[in-house]
């Protein structure tokens, strides 16, 4: 007869060895390739495995990755669009960074449009990227500079040339229409914007380079025929009344606070084979915003016509098929400078699916897109957040997250969570911050992905954005 078991806890007697308690066994994880042989103890975490790692599930420990193109290869989202919210100092730009670095050991081309801090300067140089300073006395961007399309449109002939042709003359003329709307902070009627249109194409087929804001003006003033029939004035005095308001709104971004940044050629064109590409307009926050807005704005509008350029080469077999992540980050403060401006930010980003690029938005808060100037303009720059398929989110109050969940929707338990790492529960100086490198993924319907980064190696230097604070403090 086969001796009794004893029980999980041991005998109920004196020197039985009865425990009080029993410790759960140590639980390991590894791959099914490396515990094959361990079936049936095992079980899928269901956290993906595409794209850079950024961190381990905050409930079971296993590896998160996360890229936009990577996930849209893979069917896990519709669209490469993401979106990063959260309060300052919870650590949305060094997941950005470390998407950026996975990006470019991945083969993309990492573009952060308008670092206004600069919290991406070192990085871009480490990873042996092009920096692009813009300020005055420092690099001048030509808004109405084609860039690398210009390029691309002496490969093309016939149709195909035509229609770049047409796609270069209406990226020249919404940026200036930008530009004229952002100086005046009121919207250019048509009746200008059918002469800028005009002006525009004078100038092609006059210069053998690329136009100016200057010479915009210029060819305004001189006012020719083409002009005049444009503006439908039939005397040179009525002419002068009707463009009065529109040469004086180019002059203030040729002699105004725009002075030295937007009026001559770019002086460093984007390097199409760069690794990386950081545009640093630090230098021109100290000018106000209206600087500050129409710096990101030509930057946006440049880098994404390199990122057409070099899709419409590709198509000619004449360069490799690239792709790309944008790095948008101070959103807010590139919308709210004038009405209309979302209208044109919109329109920019709109297609980047088609072109093989996927793009990071970076804000505080949604309520910064409700600060906006019209309802207008608000209802589209929620659509920034209702297209991304990804939503990331950082330590957040609950306020937010109730407008969050109108976006994207959240669990009880996904806001209790995310708003725990809103702020500390003690005053004890030197104390971790609960937000810091958390962050919640979320992709439509499915419940969200609890991550958490940890640095390794140089990051910790190359992704800090607090050195200025630390080195001025006293020890």
């Amino acid at each position: 007869m086969a001796e009794p078991l004893a029980p999980a806890w041991g005998w109920r007697l004196p020197h039985g060895g009865r425990a009080v308690h029993v410790e759960a066994a140590p639980e390991f994880q590894a791959t099914t390739m490396q515990v094959c042989g361990l079936f049936p103890f095992m079980a899928g975490s269901g956290s993906p495995a595409l794209g850079t790692p950024v961190g381990r599930h905050q409930l079971h420990g296993d590896v998160v990755c996360l890229d936009p193109l990577a996930w849209l290869r893979g069917g896990l989202v519709t669209n490469p669009g993401m979106f990063v919210l959260g309060q300052p100092g919870t650590g949305k730009s060094t997941l950005v960074k470390r998407l950026i670095t996975g990006a470019v050991a991945a083969g993309q081309t990492a573009l952060v449009l308008g670092d206004t801090k600069p919290d991406y300067t070192r990085l871009v140089e480490h990873l042996g990227g092009q920096v692009i300073r813009v300020g005055r006395g420092a690099d001048r961007i030509n808004p109405l500079d084609a860039g690398p399309l210009a390029a691309a449109m002496r490969h093309l002939s016939g149709g195909d040339a035509e229609v770049l042709r047409w796609e270069v003359r209406s990226r020249r003329l919404a940026l200036l229409l930008a530009l004229c709307t952002l100086v005046r902070e009121a919207r250019i009627s048509n009746a200008e914007e059918v002469i800028l249109g005009r002006a525009i194409d004078l100038l092609d087929a006059r210069l053998p380079r690329e136009p100016t804001v200057p010479d915009v003006l210029r060819v305004l003033e001189e006012g020719p025929d083409e002009l005049r029939s444009a503006a439908r004035a039939d005397s040179v005095d009525r002419y002068r009344e009707r463009v009065s308001d529109l040469v004086f709104t180019l002059a203030l971004l040729c002699t105004g606070s725009l002075a030295g940044v937007f009026d001559a050629a770019t002086t460093r064109p984007i390097d199409l084979n760069a690794p990386a590409v950081s545009v640093d307009i630090s230098r021109v926050r100290a000018a106000g915003d209206t600087l500050l807005t129409a710096a990101m704005l030509c930057t946006w509008a440049y880098a994404f016509a390199m990122v057409d350029a070099a899709a419409t080469l590709a198509d000619l077999h004449l360069a490799p098929r690239r792709s790309s992540l944008g790095v948008m980050d101070e959103l807010w403060r590139a919308l709210r400078g004038a009405p209309g401006l979302v209208e044109h930010a919109d329109a920019l980003t709109r297609l980047n699916r088609a072109k093989g690029m996927a793009s990071i938005m970076i804000t505080h808060s949604l309520a910064d897109l409700d600060a906006l100037p019209t309802e207008e303009d608000r209802a589209k720059a929620r659509g920034f957040a209702e297209r991304s398929a990804i939503t990331v989110l950082a330590g957040l109050p609950p306020r937010e997250l109730d407008r969050v969940h109108q976006v994207t929707p959240l669990t009880g338990p996904e806001q209790q969570m995310v708003a725990s790492w809103s702020a500390p529960d003690s005053w004890q100086p030197g104390a971790r911050h609960p937000g810091r490198g958390k962050y919640l993924i979320k992709t439509g319907e499915r419940l969200g992905i609890p991550v958490e980064l940890s640095l390794v190696g140089a990051e910790r230097d190359l992704y800090d954005t607090d050195q200025a604070i630390r080195t001025g403090s006293r020890p």
